[in-house]
């Protein structure tokens, strides 16, 4: 019979050790950003019309037609893309021109289509 004083047995532990440490939490918050800044339609679709241009970049004045919306909410969705660093940003008179930054989508160019982003809005 086991005395008093024996330690009783201990569970086993319900998943093994971490392998490796966590993401660093710079390239976590980079991620997360670049991940948001993709998860509209709208601004993949804006992404597939300056892919596809034939200078490798569009003004914004090219981006509203495509699109049921104004200016300022394009704007708004370049401003996301731009900030994420998906889009470099060239002001030209008073017009911003916007190329893709293909260094910024290297981590995710594997999940995306080889040719478009997405088919451009009809």
């Amino acid at each position: 019979m086991p005395s008093a004083a024996t330690a009783p047995a201990v569970a086993p532990a319900c998943a093994p050790a971490p392998v490796g440490p966590p993401l660093p939490r710079v390239d976590a918050e980079q991620f997360a950003r670049l991940f948001k800044a993709l998860s509209d339609p709208t601004r993949l679709q804006i992404l597939s019309i300056i892919e596809v241009a034939p200078s490798g970049e569009a003004c914004v004045c090219d981006l509203t037609e495509p699109f049921d919306m104004t200016q300022p909410a394009i704007s708004h969705h370049l401003k996301i893309l731009v900030e994420a660093g998906v889009l470099n940003r060239n002001k030209r008179g008073s017009w911003v021109w916007y190329s893709l930054n293909p260094g910024q989508l290297e981590p995710v160019k594997h999940l995306l289509p080889k040719r478009r982003l997405l088919p451009i809005v009809s």
